[in-house]
């Protein structure tokens, strides 16, 4: 960005304004503005229009946020208040994506983590931005704030759990596509391997109900549900705690790729052959799935139409049109591989 010096005699540079851009082009202030800010009704002619845009982009001119902000009534910015999740492909990927997604509805993403004790309001107010998303619901006290100051609340809520401000999310349908699978496949008892780590049951929850329903579809058992601690003493005790059973578990569900990797480890370390004893599927497609020995069978969700989703949802809600429709069964797949 071009600057100017601000006259003080310190040299410090600038930000560029309109009133520079004014002077630039030789043109009154209030022409320069109609120019910059596309202000309709205004008859321009097209060489004036011409020679402020040549003078802005001489000075590196870029319009100011705030002025934006008091024109519209809300910013351009949405904030997202991300829950203390571990941050490992599946949610990354989720952020690029929806960072893109807002980009081409003319929107800015920003994302900032709940998880530093710091009061929603001191964030959301820092900001000022048009919208606010959670993936977990805000107190009363805090939604009344956001109301008070004209703020759009999203929450999306992974589950299929609905209310006024929801953006509901199907991750009951990729437990769901594990389990039919495996059931496919021949499989009659199966395990959920739970996740050691209580950040993630916003989706751990949904995705085990997922595998319950389709088990009681089947006429299978309930699935066998073990917690599956990152380590190797974790992994081997699960696969054992599986197999010892009867009958044995066959087939193993697995919250996500990671425990799913884990597992195919501690299967080497006791002896237990995937897919032959033992099949594994895992949820995300994280890269490490398809060189993995051997390589894993997991339910990937189109993450674009996810986060496509959830920004139209935004667009609509600051424009003051109906939410779409939730995202269907479609976005998740089985990505089959050879360890189910």
């Amino acid at each position: 960005m071009a600057t100017v010096s601000n006259g003080d005699g310190g040299g410090r540079p600038r930000r560029p304004t309109g009133a520079d851009v004014a002077r630039r082009a030789g043109l009154s202030r209030a022409t320069v503005s109609y120019v910059l800010n596309d202000t309709p009704h205004q008859a321009i002619p097209e060489p004036t229009r011409q020679r402020v845009l040549a003078a802005a982009a001489e000075l590196g001119y870029t319009p100011s946020a705030a002025g934006r902000a008091l024109r519209n009534g809300h910013s351009e910015v949405v904030l997202l208040l991300l829950p203390d999740w571990p941050i490992g492909p599946s949610v990354g990927e989720l952020l690029e994506s929806l960072s893109s997604a807002l980009a081409e509805l003319g929107l800015t993403f920003v994302a900032h983590p709940r998880s530093t004790g710091r009061p929603v309001s001191d964030v959301w107010k820092a900001i000022t931005p048009a919208a606010v998303i959670t993936f977990e619901q805000l107190d009363d006290a805090e939604t009344t704030k956001l109301e008070a100051a004209g703020v759009e609340l999203a929450v999306a809520l992974f589950g299929g759990r609905r209310g006024g401000r929801a953006l509901d999310i199907p991750e009951q349908r990729t437990g769901r596509l594990q389990a039919e699978h495996l059931a496919a496949a021949g499989h009659r008892r199966l395990g959920y391997a739970w996740p050691d780590d209580p950040r993630v049951l916003t989706f751990a929850q949904p995705r085990l109900e997922g595998v319950r329903h389709a088990c009681a579809d089947f006429g299978l058992p309930e699935p066998e549900v073990v917690t599956v601690p990152l380590t190797p003493e974790g992994v081997t005790g699960a696969v054992r705690a599986w197999r010892a059973g009867e009958p044995a578990v066959t087939g193993i569900c697995a919250y996500n790729d990671e425990v799913a990797l884990a597992l195919l480890a501690g299967a080497r370390r006791v002896g237990v052959d995937v897919p032959g004893d033992l099949a594994v599927v895992g949820v995300d497609d994280i890269p490490a799935s398809a060189v993995s020995l051997p390589t894993l069978t997991t339910v990937r969700a189109d993450t674009a139409a996810l986060a496509g989703h959830i920004a139209e949802s935004i667009r609509r809600k600051l424009d003051g049109r109906p939410v779409s429709r939730r995202p269907g069964s479609d976005i998740h797949a089985v990505i089959r591989r050879e360890s189910a």
